[in-house]
């Protein structure tokens, strides 16, 4: 199989357990955001340390945070990928799957817009349009539905400048990505202690607190969530190691197109399976976002050929 059929692949099944992984988060909607964030931290870190243990791998990541310089970027790195899941995981539990879908819709359009604010990267009048098309998106439905998306706008920048932060690490996604859960896990085992052992709810004092959810944390005596619970591990590292791999086999403006298939997919388990509904503000800003996209995709793909 030519190598590039391989990369397409591991590409696809990878954003197949990103689009998909809204199901596995509807399971698990009893267990608190902040809990579910703290599981999702640590069985990373158990799936990621068996990889690159395997691999033989190890020693990067001890360079890479021996380092003060990477040590300070895999930490602010750590810290916008955390709002990222977490927001991304309250979105699924509280019924918000349509905005978590037009988050990552939105995404690459803010990455471009990044890059021009810090990097210096030049817009042209094609991606220019693109993200006008993005931020008009983003108008319409603040003014029809009376409030602006944002966990749409979380979403998309804290991935942003997730990316944006990690421009300079030398370290490749796999080893930097384990180099954040370490830098996260800390955190993570403080919380489980609290919750567990101190009774420590939600930001409201209130067990179950959020959005109104009946969330409790007396859900470990079941071994069903408990396994629920360290499959969070597989179903966050797996993807991002299929997409290395993807990425050393295929161009990033292939890429970039395949990446799609994920909001797309949280799009139609939204609309067609949890059965949100679906205004016509909704589907006017999604026109707009996929319009943008088309352009920015087809100018992608047009200068890879020049």
């Amino acid at each position: 199989m030519p190598e590039q059929t391989k990369g397409i692949f591991a590409m696809v099944i990878a954003c197949l357990i990103w689009g998909l992984a809204a199901i596995y988060y509807k399971q698990i909607v009893h267990v608190p955001p902040l809990e579910v964030l703290s599981h999702r931290t640590l069985w990373s870190l158990v799936f990621l340390f068996g990889l690159l243990a395997y691999t033989g791998r190890l020693n990067e990541i001890g360079a890479m945070l021996l380092d003060k310089r990477s040590l300070v970027i895999v930490f602010v790195a750590a810290l916008f990928i955390s709002l990222n899941w977490f927001t991304y995981i309250v979105a699924i539990q509280t019924g918000h799957v349509l905005e978590s879908s037009l988050g990552y819709y939105i995404f690459p359009l803010v990455a471009v817009l990044l890059g021009y604010l810090f990097l210096g990267e030049r817009l042209t009048r094609v991606q220019m349009i693109a993200v006008g098309l993005a931020a008009l998106a983003v108008v319409v439905l603040t003014i029809g539905l009376g409030v602006a998306p944002w966990i749409s706008l979380i979403l998309a920048v804290s991935f942003g400048l997730y990316g944006l932060s990690k421009k300079s690490l030398k370290a490749g996604p796999v080893v930097s990505v384990m180099g954040e859960v370490i830098v996260l896990a800390p955190i993570a085992l403080i919380w489980l202690w609290g919750v567990h052992q101190l009774g420590w709810t939600g930001f409201d004092g209130k067990q179950g607190g959020y959005f109104g959810n009946e969330w409790n944390s007396g859900y470990l005596g079941n071994e069903w969530n408990t396994g629920l619970l360290i499959l969070a591990g597989p179903i966050t590292a797996a993807p991002l190691v299929l997409m290395s791999y993807a990425m050393k086999r295929l161009t990033l403006a292939s890429v970039g197109l395949v990446q799609y298939l994920n909001p797309t997919m949280q799009f139609g388990l939204g609309a067609l399976i949890f059965m949100e509904p679906v205004t016509v503000w909704h589907f006017i800003a999604f026109v707009l976002i996929w319009l943008g996209l088309a352009l920015y995709s087809y100018e992608a793909l047009h200068r890879e050929r020049s």
